[in-house]
């Protein structure tokens, strides 16, 4: 990968790396706004379970049917829109990209450094995706008395926001893992280092997603996001990162301690 100029004020800023550590902690942004997201999301939740509760009539199970498929569908579209976002994030833009610049050049260094991203806090990972959610769903919260659209953006908005983390947890040795979160890794429910360290082998322009990567292998052999690649570049003329640096990007030992 091309040198990468570090902003002094990104989280993994390697000029502030090589002074202390203090590019892992997170700051006070970073935990407002991680605290917003999740309130938001939590409140679509509860909302959606106060409708619920106070519905006159008993609930029928298509109503339950109806809940866990809205449930079900937000967090199978997470991991697509974690896809997506993903490979949006490591093609395109920069460091002075608005809002997500900073985030650009985290993953760029991150493919240089693909295991530090467990060393960092959850709030600092967290925050931009967390003030985006903020941002859209609050009005959601405030106009919507749909119980099962809540429901369904209460999850898909959650799943995407963690995803980073979940992300980050397939980076992480599993020895450092809680117990719950190894067990959904093996049962396939959130992203485990298996599926994701292909991302990081060449060509790096695979295995995208980050909630659980079940969208993996249909966007990976049907070529989809090529396929975007191909239509951006024909409407826009820019050409994504991956095909002027094929070869770049760090890999990841396979310790015993990850898988």
């Amino acid at each position: 990968m091309a040198e990468i100029k570090k902003n002094p004020n990104s989280t993994f800023s390697s000029s502030q790396r090589n002074i202390d550590e203090s590019w892992y902690k997170s700051t006070r942004t970073h935990r407002v706004w991680f605290a917003c997201g999740c309130a938001t999301v939590l409140i679509a939740l509860a909302k959606s379970a106060f409708i619920f509760a106070a519905a006159a009539p008993p609930l029928t199970p298509f109503i339950w049917i109806q809940l866990l498929l809205a449930a079900s569908l937000g967090y199978v579209l997470a991991d697509l829109g974690s896809g997506i976002y993903h490979w949006a994030i490591d093609n395109y833009g920069g460091a002075q990209t608005p809002v997500f610049g900073p985030q650009i050049e985290s993953f760029l260094y991150h493919h240089q450094h693909p295991a530090e991203i467990a060393k960092c806090e959850t709030a600092g990972i967290l925050c931009t995706v967390a003030e985006v959610v903020t941002v859209v769903v609050t009005p959601i919260n405030i106009l919507s008395d749909h119980p099962i659209f809540l429901a369904f953006v209460a999850v898909f908005t959650g799943c995407v926001m963690f995803s980073l983390k979940f992300h980050a947890w397939a980076h992480t040795p599993r020895r450092k893992l809680p117990p719950l979160v190894t067990a959904l890794q093996n049962a396939g429910v959130l992203l485990k280092w298996s599926e994701h360290t292909k991302h990081h082998r060449p060509p790096f322009n695979s295995h995208f997603c980050t909630v659980s990567g079940i969208w993996n292998r249909v966007l990976d052999e049907f070529n989809i996001l090529a396929a975007f690649e191909v239509a951006l570049f024909r409407a826009t003329g820019v050409r994504p990162r991956s095909w002027s640096e094929p070869d770049s990007g760090g890999t990841e030992a396979s310790p015993n301690s990850k898988e």
